[in-house]
This record gives C-alpha cells, sequence and structure tokens, in this order.
C-alpha cells in the first residue's frame, strides 16, 4: 500500500477527541480505519435488523392458519 500524505482539517475539539481514541502506538490511519470498519459494522447490522423486522411483519402467526 502506498502512502498518500493527505491533510483533513479537523476542530481542535476532534483532535483531542481523536487523540483520546488511539492506542499508544496506532497510527492515525490505523485509527480511521477501526473507526470506518465499525461504522460499516453497524450500517451492517441496521440493515439486517430492519429486514428481520420487515420479514416479521409478513409472516402469518401459525395460530392464524
Amino acid at each position: 500500500m502506498s502512502q498518500a500524505n493527505k491533510r483533513i482539517p479537523v476542530t481542535e475539539e476532534r483532535w483531542r477527541e481523536l487523540n483520546e481514541l488511539k492506542q499508544a502506538g496506532q497510527t492515525y490511519d490505523e485509527l480511521l480505519k477501526e473507526l470506518i470498519q465499525e461504522r460499516n459494522r453497524r450500517q451492517l447490522a441496521e440493515r439486517a435488523r430492519r429486514v428481520e423486522e420487515a420479514d416479521e411483519e409478513e409472516l402469518t402467526p401459525l395460530d392464524e392458519l
């Protein structure tokens, strides 16, 4: 993977929050990757929950058959 040095403007408050989340020895690139993966997992779980709820709404209870 090639290193691309980009600047991402953040407020001082956001910088402090990121600094608090970052573990010793962890790069900001690794931290951002971790945060992105967590967000993607949450979105996938939310989509799965919505599909499951939609399926339940379409099902007919056995005692109604």
